[in-house]
């Protein structure tokens, strides 16, 4: 292929591991994205509400938690016309490169990190080569940053091939939380794609190996309940209150209880729970978040509507309120068989590449398949691509790292593979 410059596909993704932001923040990220399409030359840049449907967001932060971030991105110099286009966390960015006449091809790379503080351990590569996170709390511990590299060298690849169609990469916020997928399926850019590509590193596939199609990423939802009581003495006139730490109690134990589904494989966490004052004082008010997976859509739905029966009767048992809310979700949607197929054919011509896996069950919940089903409803193919890489620990550690010479594999596979679907159809 002709895009062969590894040093700035390092390059990239490091710059942008130094800057690491989470869902709805990507301020910095945004703009450095657009700079480098600007650079490259595409043919249309969407930014922020021009690639998102803005009532489709989920698990969107307050303005408390987006003007710090805000601000950050002001003081690093980013451009007046870029804050303004991503403010009220209106982050992400559509790059269209028109090329011929031949089909749409989109691939979607995503953009957020993961609230976890990054080792500053020697042998922590990162930290031993200076582009540790510089944002303290915060870090690209699962291979976003990598995407970001691979969906920039892909689009500069394809420019300089002999590619004929267009090629869209969407460059989604907010996975992490499974905020972002919904809107930017909505932005009305994914309407005409034809073909849709995602890419993921590693995931315990070493370097060299690929994976053309991913089954069985879990329907996934992420819920808050606010428990709502009323305080009293709890040495004087304990029954004067309404205990919500009772119910907010109640309800977690109940929830491990839901059954499991004859149908397939379900899931429920309760992972925090925050609230009350003294120790003397019966709480009035405590909050849960959780979530329910399922191994399909249906079965994720059959676990979020037991698990909100059971927030309700533990309220009501403790006569209290509560209020479910769901803050983000994803369906399942698998890999179609014909385009896995035909991203096997090409990474098999990838030098670097020594193993192909035709497919494998993703195991993990992934909001991209907001766009697969948008594209497969629209009668088009759709296949999430898992680019093996070397990484030391598992992701979301505070030491995950990645093989960069695993970036240029996944540059070739992309390209070539969108290169090949501008020839014929699988």
């Amino acid at each position: 292929m002709a895009y062969d410059t590894p040093t700035r596909l390092r390059e990239l993704r490091r710059a942008f591991h130094r800057h690491p932001e989470p869902g709805w923040r990507e301020f910095q990220t945004t703009a450095r994205v657009v700079r480098e399409l600007e650079e490259i030359g595409v043919d249309e840049i969407a930014v922020g509400r021009e690639a998102l449907a803005t009532d489709e967001r989920m698990a969107v932060p307050s303005d408390a938690d987006l003007e710090p971030w805000l601000e950050r991105a002001r003081d690093a110099g980013v451009r007046e016309d870029i804050l303004e286009r991503t403010a009220d966390g209106h982050t992400g960015v559509v790059a269209v490169l028109e090329q011929g006449s031949g089909p749409t091809v989109g691939l979607r790379v995503d953009l957020d990190a993961i609230s976890m503080a990054e080792s500053t351990a020697d042998d922590h590569r990162p930290a031993a080569e200076g582009f540790r996170s510089v944002h303290d709390g915060y870090m690209h511990a699962c291979g976003h940053d990598g995407h970001i590299a691979m969906g920039l060298g892909t689009l500069e690849a394809v420019k300089a091939s002999e590619f004929e169609g267009t090629l869209k990469v969407f460059f989604q916020p907010a996975e992490e939380i499974s905020g972002g997928g919904k809107a930017m399926a909505a932005g009305g850019y994914l309407d005409d794609v034809d073909y849709l590509l995602a890419v993921h590193v590693g995931l315990d596939h070493p370097t060299g190996e690929i994976v053309a199609g991913v089954e069985k990423p879990l329907a996934m939802a992420h819920l808050t309940a606010t428990f709502e009581g009323a305080s009293a003495h709890a040495g004087k006139a304990p029954n004067q209150g309404a205990n919500a730490m009772q119910a907010a109690a109640t309800a977690i134990q109940n929830a491990y209880a839901i059954p499991r589904h004859a149908d397939g494989m379900t899931r429920v966490n309760v992972g925090q729970i925050e609230g009350g004052t003294a120790s003397n004082v019966i709480a009035e008010e405590v909050s849960i978040e959780a979530e329910v997976r399922g191994e399909t859509t249906a079965l994720m739905e059959y676990t979020r509507t037991e698990l909100e029966r059971v927030l309700y009767a533990a309220a009501e048992m403790h006569d209290c309120d509560v209020t479910p809310r769901v803050l983000g979700e994803s369906p399942r949607v698998d890999s179609h068989p014909a385009l896995r197929s035909l991203v096997g054919d090409v990474a098999w011509g990838v030098p670097g590449v020594n193993s192909v896996v035709p497919t494998t069950d993703l195991g993990v919940s992934e909001d991209v398949t907001y766009l697969m089903e948008r594209v497969q409803a629209n009668n088009g193919l759709a296949s999430y691509v898992l680019v093996g890489t070397d990484h030391p620990t598992n992701h979301h550690t505070p030491t995950f790292d990645i093989d960069e010479d695993s970036l240029e594999i996944g540059v070739s596979v992309l390209a070539n593979t969108a290169i090949e679907l501008s020839r014929r159809r699988p």
